[in-house]
């Protein structure tokens, strides 16, 4: 499996790399001749339980093809366990040279029934999750002036999904992490990207299908398979995308999309100032054109994979 790849001698951390995109990454990256920390707590949808076969699997997978790697079962919800997981590399192969923030749950709840602990499990996994597990390579990749973090993202946040205001509130919260990094370590030669992945993986298949729009959605998910995300994730690790920094890309089948960026697209203005009855008679209606729908993914990317 090893070779002269573009991730030849160099070291991925990659969290919830048992299952899923996180595995398709873990097996990529070897094969392109990276060493691989396989993180993964291998707990349920949810959140729940835990099984250390889920990493194991991924590792022996790797070594049987002749690659490196190492078992990580940490969890990166807590700073001193996903400290762990970054020195693992460090233990076992003496650096670190790119962050992959892919372990995830989903607690999807319509929002009137969503409980505080829905809140916290999936905000302390996501986000909290991503600085952590972050945080505890900045340093390295500050010393050593080199390093690539590559987060995961969802269009559930960019765009707008039912039944997910913990998993979108945390995606975006991801999506401002990553451009400040991007900033802060530039100076460093450290970039900082993420992906809105659209595959088919066990989270997804917690979708509930009650509907026959939910259906057809589920429907074209599952054409679309993890390992088509992978090699964007791993471009993103190498130095490859030595250039590429502080940007959201979306993978689809054989797509690759650039998001946007919020940005100021239309102003009012008085030179009085504003009232309540003024912006309701005047800045509203010059600005309504521009406002968006409450759109979801399927709305705003209609067309079938390709």
């Amino acid at each position: 499996m090893a070779g002269e790849g573009v991730m030849q001698g160099r070291v991925i951390v990659i969290t919830g790399a048992g299952r899923g995109i996180g595995r398709e990454i873990a097996l990529l990256a070897a094969r392109e001749g990276g060493k691989v920390v396989v993180n993964d707590l291998g707990g349920g949808p949810e959140g729940e339980g835990e099984n250390p076969e889920t990493a194991a699997s991924v590792v022996q997978e790797i070594r049987a093809a002749g690659g490196e790697a190492v078992v990580n079962t940490d969890s990166v919800a807590e700073p001193a366990s996903a400290g762990r997981i970054v020195q693992a590399a460090l233990d076992h192969f003496g650096r670190i040279d790119c962050i992959v923030n892919n372990a995830g749950i989903l607690r999807d709840r319509i929002f009137h029934r969503m409980s505080i602990v829905d809140w916290d499990m999936v905000v302390r996994v996501h986000l909290m999750g991503s600085f952590y597990v972050a945080r505890a390579a900045a340093l390295h990749f500050k010393e050593q002036e080199s390093g690539s973090y590559v987060h995961f993202t969802s269009t559930s946040g960019l765009i707008g999904n039912f039944g997910q205001v913990n998993y979108a509130a945390a995606k975006m919260g991801i999506v401002g992490m990553s451009k400040t990094i991007a900033m802060d370590m530039s100076r460093y030669n450290v970039r900082s990207n993420c992906i809105a992945p659209f595959a088919w993986s066990r989270l997804i298949g917690t979708i509930p299908t009650e509907t026959d729009e939910t259906r057809a959605r589920v429907q074209r998910l599952q054409q679309m398979g993890a390992e088509r995300i992978a090699p964007l994730a791993v471009y993103l690790a190498s130095d490859l995308s030595r250039d590429v920094t502080g940007q959201i890309f979306g993978a689809r089948k054989n797509e690759i999309f650039l998001f946007s960026q919020p940005r100021p697209i239309r102003s009012v203005h008085r030179s009085e100032g504003w009232t309540p009855q003024s912006i309701a008679e005047h800045a509203m209606p010059a600005l309504r054109p521009d406002m968006y729908a409450l759109d979801r993914t399927s709305d705003v990317i209609g067309w079938d994979p390709v």
